[in-house]
């Protein structure tokens, strides 16, 4: 099930005994547990009645023998078993054994215990460690398996784009936030869409700004490695074709030590995707973003209008000029050269000339 159909059940003071959660996700996990807390336990008992246990360090006989046992302190109890996959038995190959999946539990144990059930326990196992993808989806098919006795478990996968940027944008709304939505894309890109993280950012941006606009000079100074969101107004910049705050934001880049490189690979991502476009004949953000949607490439709204701005900006053979231009700038960073600096500015001087 998804955290938002968990949720629900929570709500609907529809708890079940036993829950596998897994997957890597962690701002939904956090919610999920705070959630079923309030909903499992009574208020102000949470202290006598929550025990944390660890897979890696607790056999899993250990903690089904503790979910058994009646508390004198408690009689609404919630048990986490955190690193639920060092439970399984090691497999004889040697990528598993690297894997450091622990040898002690069998899940006979587990599902003797979830037929009978101790009344007001309820047990938690979480698997943070594998993903839904490639290799680990193997390894996640093994745990699924294995603590199968719990039920249709609650699947944590890590937020899309999209998803992240509906839930900054709500998370901004809370906050009383004034951000505009171009502000919020170049948040949740700065963030590799980790919901965890924009929502401290969000937090500490609500208490910074008191009130007025969210600016990008606001995310790049609060924000952990945000001068990614820098060289976005750089890409801005160029595809709009103005030399002067071009100049101005590789002036802040250079200062505040970015590596030139990836900087002028994004710009070379920008005007690859103009240059399709302009041979697409696509001329609306909207055309853009559905054309490269289909072609398996996601792109948010506020990319799609950068791209818009320089299809606009640029005509065919310019955007093909653009292309040399970028490719001399790459290899004269490769080369032995005088300043980093100096080729950037040659490549902006002569792109917007």
């Amino acid at each position: 099930m998804t955290p938002a159909q968990f949720l629900t059940r929570i709500e609907r003071s529809q708890i079940a005994p036993g829950y596998l959660f897994i997957g890597p996700e962690a701002y939904h996990r956090r919610r999920a547990r705070v959630a079923l807390l309030n909903a499992a336990l009574s208020p102000g008992d949470h202290e006598n009645a929550v025990t944390q246990y660890d897979l890696n360090e607790t056999a899993l006989a250990e903690v089904i023998d503790d979910a058994r046992a009646l508390s004198l302190f408690a009689s609404e109890r919630v048990i986490f078993a955190g690193n639920a996959e060092a439970a399984l038995p090691r497999t004889r190959t040697d990528e598993d054994a690297e894997d450091g999946e622990g040898g002690g539990g069998s899940p006979d144990a587990l599902a003797a215990y979830m037929k009978n059930p101790t009344p007001g326990v309820v047990l938690i196992f979480d698997a943070p460690r594998f993903d839904f993808e490639g290799e680990d989806k193997r390894k996640q098919e093994r745990v699924r398996k294995f603590y199968a006795a719990l039920g249709d478990p609650v699947d944590f996968k890590r937020a899309s784009t999209d998803e992240a940027r509906r839930e900054a944008a709500a998370l901004a709304r809370r906050a009383g936030l004034n951000i505009d939505p171009a502000i919020v894309d170049l948040l949740v890109e700065a963030l590799a869409a980790d919901l965890t993280r924009i929502a401290v950012e969000i937090e500490k941006m609500a208490l910074y700004t008191h009130g007025r606009p969210v600016t990008e000079e606001d995310v790049a100074l609060l924000v952990p490695d945000a001068r990614a969101t820098t060289i976005f107004a750089l890409v801005g910049a160029l595809g709009r074709r103005d030399r002067t705050r071009s100049l101005e934001i590789l002036d802040t880049l250079f200062r505040d030590g970015e590596y030139l490189p990836v900087a002028l690979s994004f710009l070379s991502a920008q005007f690859r995707a103009a240059l399709v476009a302009k041979e697409t004949g696509l001329r609306s953000p909207q055309q853009i973003q559905g054309h490269f949607a289909q072609m398996g490439v996601q792109m948010w709204s506020s990319r799609a209008e950068q791209v818009f701005q320089t299809v606009a900006k640029f005509s065919k053979v310019q955007l093909e000029r653009a292309m040399e231009l970028t490719f001399e700038a790459d290899r004269d960073l490769r080369s032995a050269r005088p300043d980093d600096r100096i080729v950037m500015e040659q490549f902006i001087l002569r792109l917007t000339g």
